[in-house]
């Protein structure tokens, strides 16, 4: 039980700077000038969720409580060209997808990683083109952002947790690399050797210092390391959010507000958000109701999968515990100590390796 505690407390030291790195740099930037804050702005790209989805929705909390969307998307438009491998057939999936809870006293958040290989019903949803997509009883969880684009992704999260989600927020593969380079780079250490072909990530077991570059290679890893599934990846992309913090904790940004600036630029021109959050104010109201949530006050954990019956490569939510991890969020209640207690082995770490 210590031991997980251990784990929570450090997750959320992570998340946390990274919030509150992100408001800084909002702050400042917007505070410098008015030219400052309208770049800020236009940076900025949203999307009116609201609008696409109408009212076929879960119902909306009235308690305060609030559901957030979080996706990495694997675009290979623009800047994204060749990045950390994969394909690049001009599509783009949610390579990266995070289930958000703030509970009715913004006090604690719950933070859910999907895996992109889960299997789940997908709904009915109007494409980027406007045209419908037809649902489908079974599809990766990830394909729904590629036919659909944000506002099917949340539909399918919505159909899968049965929460209403609120906000949504995509950062792209340029904007991950180009905040890490504007940091200074991320450390992070692994105790096995990585290799793996196709996110170009070649590490030996030690402690490296990461360019934006390898940074994004090495949260996309996954046949490198472990046993090859999007399991291990969202460990690895853990293991990233601590490294980013250590980072950003001593690198000297908050007083220099010229480097803010530069980093608050490349990351608003990287983000996608609802239209309710498509503004620097509007995150910044964001970043201030989060800031009481504490380095104690927040869980992270995976959703709770097993091998899908019909592929073996690919997983469907492990039940009751799925069931049960959003019935806890949906009453605004802490995700079930079992299923904290049971999450997967971070494969970088040789505890994981027996």
């Amino acid at each position: 039980m210590a031991d997980h505690k251990k784990v929570r407390s450090r997750r959320g030291r992570l998340v946390r700077a990274v919030v509150f790195t992100l408001a800084g740099l909002l702050v400042v930037g917007a505070g410098a000038a008015g030219y400052a804050y309208w770049r800020l702005n236009r940076n900025i790209k949203s999307v009116d969720i609201n609008a696409q989805l109408g009212s076929s929705r879960p119902p909306a909390s009235t308690d305060g409580s609030f559901n957030v969307l979080v996706l990495g998307s694997d675009s290979r438009s623009g800047a994204n060209g060749n990045l950390a491998g994969g394909a690049t057939d001009g599509t783009a999936r949610s390579d990266t997808a995070m289930v958000v809870h703030v509970n009715q006293a913004h006090t604690h958040a719950d933070v859910v990683s999907i895996p992109r290989d889960t299997l789940v019903p997908r709904p009915d949803c109007v494409g980027t083109d406007g045209k419908p997509v037809a649902g489908a009883k079974s599809a990766m969880f990830n394909a729904a952002f590629e036919v659909g684009g944000p506002a099917c992704a949340v539909k399918t999260a919505e159909a899968l947790t049965g929460l209403r989600m609120d906000h949504f927020v995509e950062i792209d593969f340029s904007g991950f690399a180009g905040f890490i380079d504007a940091i200074g780079g991320v450390t992070v250490t692994t105790t096995v050797n990585i290799d793996d072909q196709d996110s170009g990530l070649h590490l030996q077991a030690g402690t490296h210092h990461l360019n934006g570059t390898d940074a994004l290679a090495f949260v996309r890893t996954r046949h490198g390391v472990g046993d090859g599934s999007d399991l291990g990846r969202i460990e690895l992309q853990k293991q990233m959010v601590k490294s980013i913090m250590s980072q950003v904790g001593g690198s000297g940004l908050t007083s220099d507000p010229t480097r803010l600036f530069s980093v608050a630029d490349k990351l608003t021109k990287s983000i996608t958000t609802d239209s309710q959050l498509g503004s620097v104010s509007a995150l910044m109201g964001l970043s201030g109701t989060l800031k009481g949530i504490g380095p104690d006050e927040l869980t992270m954990v995976t959703l709770p999968v097993g091998t899908a019956p019909t592929d073996p490569n690919r997983v469907v939510q492990l039940q009751p515990q799925a069931a049960q991890l959003w019935t806890a969020l949906k009453g605004d209640k802490p995700v079930p100590q079992a299923i904290v207690s049971s999450q997967p082995d971070n494969p970088a770490d040789s505890k994981a390796t027996g």
